[in-house]
């Protein structure tokens, strides 16, 4: 049985993608602050970890085959004040150094790293159909640049001799937090919430296809580099929350549109993200022989809607 450490492990991604290393017969390390809150399973251990204090179990270092890294304080989470956007970036990149020090100093039997990243590499769109691609530069925006510093951080690892891979996530689409559940609470009181104009793309994807990216990133020796995590058929937010809105009430709901302005002044600048177009190609996963349990948004949201 191979051994993969994770950081985030705790976290909604982490969470999903922990059961599916389980379900695949791994044994997961998850790395942690605290040990207040642990999973009873036989294939699951702990170990600590304290980034700020540059603190790490090395043990739990050399048992890994693999490594997952999820770590990060969560992006819209917080009013994005020059605390919180430092703390966003350096959350990141401070502990992919950690995991990146460790490795160089201690010997260790680490074959693969596969990070998470995000969209937000990519920014606004700007040629009207044309779909950004993992060639594409990184944004000049705040996630754009902290995109870029997240996956530089991780990427010294490949100097170790190290496959690395980074997975750059969408709207991830899942009943246990993120964007779905925000989506879904007006609808279920008969409201579909238009955002803004209603036309920005949304690339979502469904959260275990994330995890099923993530696994086939880890065990295909010839992936590396960065993948966009995206399902295959972006839709744009008006279409995205009437078909959660038919999904959920059939046709017993209304649309109701959410001013831009009104998202600014309830946001701030985290509304940049909620507004903003951005539609990523999924073609380089796909050319890696991945499938999609997932592939339409009818799909997704057939298994996340509650069952009637």
């Amino acid at each position: 049985m191979q051994t993969v450490l994770i950081t985030g492990g705790t976290g909604l991604l982490g969470h999903a993608l922990v059961k599916t290393l389980i379900n695949h017969d791994y044994h997961v390390i998850i790395l942690t602050r605290s040990l207040d809150k642990k999973l009873n399973d036989e294939k699951v251990s702990y170990a600590l970890w304290d980034v700020k204090a540059r603190t790490i179990d090395i043990a739990a270092v050399q048992k890994a085959d693999h490594i997952i890294h999820l770590a990060g304080a969560g992006v819209i989470d917080k009013k994005w004040t020059e605390a919180y956007k430092k703390e966003i970036v350096e959350s990141r990149t401070e502990s992919a150094r950690l995991l990146v020090e460790t490795l160089a100093n201690n010997q260790h039997s680490v074959k693969s790293i596969v990070s998470a990243s995000a969209i937000g590499w990519y920014g606004e769109d700007k040629i009207p159909g044309k779909a950004f691609t993992e060639d594409d530069k990184p944004d000049s925006s705040f996630l754009g640049e902290t995109c870029r510093l997240w996956e530089e951080s991780i990427s010294a690892a490949q100097q170790l001799g190290i496959r690395v891979c980074k997975i750059r996530i969408g709207i991830l689409l899942s009943t246990h937090g993120g964007a779905y559940p925000e989506f879904a609470k007006p609808v279920k009181f008969g409201f579909a919430t238009i955002l803004g104009s209603g036309k920005q793309m949304v690339s979502w994807i469904h959260v275990e296809d994330v995890c099923r990216i993530f696994l086939q990133a880890m065990q295909n020796n010839n992936m590396s580099g960065s993948y966009n995590a995206v399902a295959p058929a972006p839709v744009d937010n008006k279409t995205m929350m009437l078909k959660i809105g038919e999904a959920i009430k059939g046709k017993f709901f209304i649309p109701v549109y959410v001013p831009s302005f009104v998202l600014k002044i309830m946001m701030g600048q985290r509304s940049i993200e909620i507004l903003k177009s951005a539609t990523v190609s999924c073609t380089k996963i796909k050319d890696t022989g991945f499938t999609f349990l997932y592939p339409t948004l009818e799909a997704a949201l057939t298994e996340l809607a509650p069952k009637k």
